[in-house]
């Protein structure tokens, strides 16, 4: 490990497995061009059920990515974490070499909300079924949160700090604040993230009680917030890991900064409570300001939470009016999950992955589906926006009240 001293913490590897693109740049190059994949659900079992529109991850073989010893033990969402961790391993090019002979100088953090259900169910439907002696032994272990975090560093001989976050739909920023502060405190390399697989039958029939989830069976106007026609969101799968690094470090063995975590607040102000959010993300924004040492009018780019409820998105719209509306400024907003679904914890670190390229392409991309914005929002809609983008703000908040920001500074910014 390095010394401690004036560390900051850097983005130096992007991993992507979401619905419109399984890779980093496919991610990018769809993203940009605004474009929405949300469609009709296909997984067996599901077509009963009142949730018909989602953002699934097609283009994928797991059996292509994952060994099959670590395959058969577990669920779809660490197989997606399993896969985007090794793309962003290899984007940092960070390989095993650079890590063998100092195993605990790199460590994981992941946060997940909907687990292994996928995994969990057919358990449960052999137990019933067949009887126990029909249930794998990693029934125990495939549907839990941590199996992620778990199954990465085992895979890869990871020893330094491991955790998982639980902070409801903001854990996916907490984790990647949490390595950021792993990194300054003096760990060297976190994997960090989030992936979900939330639609399988259980898994899906849980989410049913979320009153905040669209039903609508249109694709183009099932998830529209910012509008008057905003009916709730709907539910996406993969995510994205990232590789948090101590800069200089990074510099050292010759990577690529393409971001610093500049700055991260959480706040919490209870379930399905969308009025009193406004409060509390404003506060958020304003403590990762102060943590970042940035002031409001620094922010060049905000990528927003966008529940699509009309109470949670007013809530939204005057808090980042409060913190960055100073002096009448409206500072460019945008929302591209519109067009692949809220992937739960998974949905804020595709925002990050996404505002990092938006700031190394100096290119604010779209808001798909969503046209007649209803809130005072100069929210980006129908193509990117081209802007010079050094600072961006991600916002995340969660069905059972948490909130979360965090400030982002292009990775020139470490140069200085």
């Amino acid at each position: 490990m390095s010394a401690p001293h004036e560390r900051r913490a850097a983005i130096t590897g992007i991993g992507v497995v979401a619905p419109n693109g399984t890779s980093t740049d496919t991610f990018w190059k769809s993203t940009q061009e605004g474009l929405s994949v949300l469609d009709r659900i296909t997984r067996e079992g599901c077509g009963q059920l009142p949730l018909k529109v989602a953002g699934e991850v097609r283009a994928f073989d797991p059996a292509a990515a994952v060994e099959e010893r670590y395959l058969v033990q577990t669920d779809r969402f660490t197989h997606y974490a399993m896969t985007a961790a090794d793309l962003a391993l290899d984007d940092a090019r960070l390989g095993s070499a650079d890590t063998a002979d100092a195993p605990f100088s790199i460590g994981v953090v992941t946060a997940a909300g909907s687990g292994g259900g996928e995994f969990g169910q057919r358990e449960l439907q052999r137990l019933w079924g067949k009887g126990s002696r029909f249930v794998g032994p990693y029934q125990s272990i495939a549907w839990f949160y941590a199996a992620s975090t778990g199954q990465i560093s085992i895979r890869r001989g990871f020893k330094g700090p491991c955790s998982v976050v639980a902070a409801d739909e903001a854990g996916g920023l907490d984790a990647v604040a949490h390595a950021a502060r792993a990194v300054r405190r003096g760990t060297d390399a976190i994997v960090a993230g989030s992936t979900e697989a939330p639609l399988a039958p259980y898994s899906m029939v849980c989410q049913l009680g979320y009153e905040e989830l669209s039903t609508v069976d249109d694709p183009t106007r099932a998830y529209r917030p910012f509008t008057t026609a905003a009916c709730g969101f709907v539910p996406a799968e993969g995510g994205a890991m990232l590789i948090v690094e101590a800069a200089d470090v990074a510099r050292e063995r010759g990577a690529r900064v393409r971001a610093l975590v500049a700055g991260h607040a959480a706040t919490f102000t209870g379930a399905s409570r969308w009025d009193e959010s406004r409060v509390g993300l404003a506060q958020a924004v304003r403590g990762a300001l102060d943590e970042a040492g940035c002031d409001p009018e620094e922010i060049d780019v905000v990528f927003a939470d966008a529940l699509g409820v009309p109470a949670a998105d007013r809530a939204e719209a005057l808090a980042i009016a409060d913190v960055l509306g100073g002096h009448g400024r409206r500072v460019p907003v945008t929302a591209p999950k519109t067009g692949i679904g809220r992937g739960y914890c998974a949905a804020p670190v595709l925002d990050t992955a996404a505002a990092v390229l938006a700031m190394e392409h100096g290119l604010i991309p779209p808001t798909p589906n969503v046209f007649d914005v209803c809130h005072d929002l100069d929210l980006v809609t129908g193509r990117a926006r081209a802007a010079e983008l050094r600072t961006a703000l991600v916002l995340s908040r969660g069905l059972m009240g948490s909130n979360s920001a965090l400030v982002l500074r292009h990775g020139a910014a470490d140069a200085s």
